[in-house]
């Protein structure tokens, strides 16, 4: 699984609460009453200020600035990346007018959901008590010592990608308290607790595995690649194919006596990557163009660490060392198994962020927040266009 894909996962779910109920896409089951629900809506005060920079919508005290808006990852048409970079060619290819017209809705939304989620951590951070903020900065410490490990232990690799997504250190730890304790809460809430079964949990992860597991069919090979109009010879008269066969049959004679394939492929092929060996990264058999595309059906016949060639074609002839080959098909299970349980746990914790943006948005006043959402378009429509 890639990083960006365990990356979002990472921000999507929460880590502490693991006995829980709920289900991939299941509604309804968070145990929060309307009126409960209700109580939170009007718990805090949200109000349009004015600060360097411009806009900031404050929500029972705490600030939700542009940037947090625009850089974050959010939802949005199914994918989970920050609105800067969703909407960005839509921004460059369309006047500001046009840009807001076709925008507004995802952002508004996008906005909404962090006007509830920031109400539903105050009114869990209230329920919890006194004593909390010790807890709760451990448990982020440690999500950011696992997010670190997730670039093998690369400290600014891990801090790069959080510049790309809007955050630092701290900010993150803020993010990660915020959906830890929010994810205790929903759970605290439930009528009785009772773990989630293998079952359940397969079922989750057919029902995702399409969409996020999915592993296409691909080939790394090494490459030498000759081409008969390249060839360095000395008799005019001289067969330039001819030439190019003979050097061929010696080489592939060379590579099966023991040499090594890397080398002979520096000092002789003609092709792109011959200063690495000839060797190609992984690439879907599909994807290669003419002459190349003769290597898949090759690659199909051999196994890995095997030789195929010489292979001809009207203006190459290849000798290929297949690398590795992976058939289309899924992670398994067993790899992805806590992804899965975090996509029951985010789904849990989305359900009921839908429910309390609803009883927001019947809320008399909100209207204040179509302000902040012009400000953040008119910002992303800037910084697309620079």
């Amino acid at each position: 699984m890639s990083k960006k894909r365990i990356y979002r996962w990472l921000l999507a779910g929460s880590f502490l609460v693991l006995w829980f109920v709920g289900g991939c896409g299941d509604e309804g089951k968070s145990g929060l009453t309307e009126s409960e629900l209700a109580r939170i809506a009007v718990a805090q005060k949200i109000e349009l200020v004015k600060a360097s920079g411009g806009l900031v919508l404050m929500v029972g005290g705490e600030p939700i600035t542009s940037d947090e808006i625009i850089k974050s990852p959010a939802e949005l048409d199914g994918g989970h990346v920050s609105p800067l970079e969703h909407f960005k060619v839509s921004a460059q290819t369309n006047s500001l007018e046009q840009f807001k017209k076709q925008a507004r809705a995802k952002l508004e939304s996008a906005v909404m959901s962090k006007i509830s989620e920031t109400l539903l951590y105050q009114y869990a951070k209230r329920q919890a008590g006194t004593g909390i903020d010790e807890s709760l900065d451990k448990m982020a410490e440690k999500e950011m010592r696992k997010f670190v490990l997730g670039f093998g232990g690369d400290e600014a690799k891990a801090d790069e990608a959080l510049k790309q997504r809007g955050m630092d250190r701290e900010s993150f730890k803020e993010r990660q308290k915020k959906l830890i304790l929010i994810q205790s809460y929903i759970g605290s809430k439930m009528p009785k607790y009772q773990p989630v079964t293998y079952r359940e949990l397969v079922d989750c992860y057919d029902r995702m595995k399409d969409r996020f597991f999915s592993k296409p069919a691909q080939i790394r090979f090494r490459l030498i690649d000759i081409e008969p109009a390249k060839l360095d010879i000395t008799d005019p008269n001289q067969d330039r194919r001819e030439e190019a066969r003979r050097l061929a049959g010696e080489l592939v004679g060379r590579i099966k006596a023991g040499e090594d394939f890397e080398t002979l492929a520096q000092k002789y092929s003609h092709g792109l990557w011959r200063e690495v060996g000839g060797l190609w990264q992984p690439v879907q058999p599909g994807s290669l163009a003419s002459p190349y595309d003769v290597l898949a059906a090759e690659a199909e016949k051999i196994e890995p660490g095997q030789i195929a060639g010489p292979i001809e074609t009207p203006e190459h002839i290849f000798i290929m060392k297949l690398e590795e080959k992976q058939s289309a098909g899924y992670e398994p299970f067993e790899k992805v198994q806590k992804q899965v349980e975090n996509k029951v746990l985010s789904d849990q914790r989305n359900e009921v962020v839908d429910r309390l943006e609803a009883r927001l948005r019947e809320q008399a006043g909100l209207g204040k927040t179509g302000e902040f959402v012009d400000f953040c378009l008119e910002k992303i429509y800037q910084m697309s266009r620079e």
